[in-house]
């Protein structure tokens, strides 16, 4: 009952804090809404303060709310298969993969023979092939020795990351362009569908992993105590592994390389708040889509009228947080 209590009252808390962030994301910009005319806004749908905050402002909200929630809860499901608080969902190559995949058609000039889609749909293809070389290698051996799939993920990252720089090396400066940019990550997505579709993906794995948590729990005892306790240890880390490999990918062909995300949310959840996956999944949703949405914000805004690449924001806040958080704890050991 008090874990269900503290689940109830945590919640609460996050998501009041997430409708806090997400007003003032709204509210800041190149044009800064005040509550006045944020409510007038909102009214009068032929005002151009309207098309601002529901066209433009919104989408990259949902989408922040997608993407952060999704890469946190791999993140907190890959480390706990993996037994490695370090491990995120880029760990394993797959951001590599849909990185490759959109340089590849960019300097083919395939997103500009076909729809808008193209980019979306090549990064997402180039990470469910790094994920289908993975479950391939280890299909014959199982996940028993689970840190050999992570360290040939790690090996297919670097792979990955150096045929993209010689991508980047023979491209003409605008493919260049366009190819450091989408690494770099944005939640500036034009298509409305794409960001649903995106949203509505986050939702299901929220639901979907949640069914997992007795199992998530008994992962962290380690392989003989989950066994004894009757999980099918290898069912479940397979499924969990597809599972995050295929959100991951969708949301890295959509926004783009967004690191520490998928590190640092679950990490200081499992921290600062509880170690049981009960807790920690909805949590973790919560936690990293206030995060990536404060840092999208402090992207468009720090040196407005001009807008970084969210990416940029979260490896530094991201990297500090952690670096500051290590230091404090070796203090206090």
């Amino acid at each position: 009952m008090n874990k269900i209590l503290k689940l109830l009252i945590w919640t609460f808390i996050l998501f009041f804090l997430l409708l806090i962030v997400s007003a003032i994301s709204l509210s800041l910009g190149s044009v800064e809404i005040s509550l006045k005319d944020f409510l007038f806004a909102l009214k009068n749908k032929n005002s151009i303060e309207h098309d601002i905050l529901i066209k433009t402002r919104m989408p990259r909200i949902l989408l922040g709310l997608a993407i952060g929630g999704s890469l946190s809860i791999c993140g907190a499901i890959l480390q706990a298969i993996f037994k490695n608080p370090l491990v995120e969902p880029y760990t394993l190559g797959i951001s590599g993969g849909a990185g490759l995949g959109v340089s590849i058609a960019v300097f083919f000039k395939i997103n500009l023979l076909f729809s808008g889609l193209t980019v979306t749909l090549s990064g997402f293809l180039g990470a469910m092939m790094i994920c289908l070389i993975l479950f391939v290698i280890k299909m014959k051996s199982g996940f028993k020795n689970i840190n050999q799939i992570l360290l040939t993920g790690v090996m297919l990252s670097f792979i990955c990351s150096s045929m993209i720089l010689f991508i980047m090396a023979v491209s003409s400066s605008m493919d260049l362009q366009a190819i450091v940019y989408w690494i770099m990550g944005s939640l500036d997505e034009p298509d409305i569908n794409l960001i649903y579709i995106t949203l509505i993906s986050s939702v299901i794995i929220l639901f979907v992993s949640f069914l997992f948590t007795r199992h998530l729990n008994a992962l962290q005892l380690g392989e003989e105590e989950a066994l004894n306790l009757g999980i099918k240890t290898e069912k479940v880390k397979k499924i969990l592994f597809v599972l995050t490999s295929i959100i991951t990918g969708l949301s890295v062909s959509v926004a783009g390389i967004i690191g520490f995300v998928g590190l640092i949310v679950p990490h200081f959840v499992r921290l600062l708040i509880s170690r049981d996956y009960r807790l920690i999944l909805i949590l973790s949703f919560l936690s990293g889509a206030i995060f990536l949405i404060i840092c999208d914000t402090i992207a468009r805004t720090v040196i407005s009228p001009i807008e970084l690449p969210v990416g940029v924001i979260t490896g530094i806040f991201g990297g500090l947080l952690f670096i500051n958080t290590l230091m404090k704890r070796q203090r206090d050991l």
